[in-house]
């Protein structure tokens, strides 16, 4: 098994907040200037590599996504189940940081963990079992000099403003077509 890592630059506490004041005030001067600046669109392309992994691009990154060997793969990369979660979590880190600031709160540990149930036998074609998770839970670890009370104002925030958390949590309509 090989492990990849990447770090994030260092950031301190006040350049995390320079950022987040900067994005906030670029995107509030784009949508006053036109709403319709709200719509991106966002893409991956991917490629079929060894026995069932896919290299994934987006933007300037590149990885790769793998299953273990029990299912068929060589688990050179984080399942797509995997990084589903992975995805969950990064976007639930990006909105704690955006709200925290919004929120006058300071952050002095934030820990995510995700877990998610699937039967297998949906994706082997039992049509009585739904292929994909039955269900998440994300537990977050956050520390700080507030009561818990504000943590939990922040989270119900978090969970009702998260772009990933929305794709878990309502049905998203997806079109595939052959090209």
């Amino acid at each position: 098994m090989s492990i990849t890592t990447a770090s994030a630059a260092p950031v301190t506490d006040a350049d995390r907040e320079e950022r987040l004041d900067q994005a906030e005030r670029a995107w509030g001067e784009r949508l006053a200037a036109d709403v319709a600046n709200a719509r991106l669109v966002f893409r991956a392309d991917g490629d079929a590599q060894g026995a069932v992994a896919t290299r994934i691009r987006a933007g300037r990154h590149e990885w790769l996504i793998d299953e273990p060997a029990g299912l068929a793969g060589d688990d050179a990369g984080a399942s797509p189940v995997e990084a589903a979660l992975g995805a969950l979590l990064a976007c639930q880190t990006v909105v704690y940081r955006l709200y925290a600031k919004r929120l006058g709160l300071t952050i002095d540990r934030l820990e995510l963990r995700a877990e998610g149930d699937l039967d297998v036998r949906g994706l082997f074609g039992a049509d009585d079992v739904r292929p994909g998770f039955a269900g998440v839970r994300v537990v977050v670890d956050i520390g700080g000099p507030h009561e818990r009370a504000r943590f939990e104002e922040l989270r119900r925030l978090v969970d009702a403003h998260c772009p990933v958390h929305d794709l878990f949590s309502n049905p998203t309509p997806v079109e595939t077509r052959l090209a």
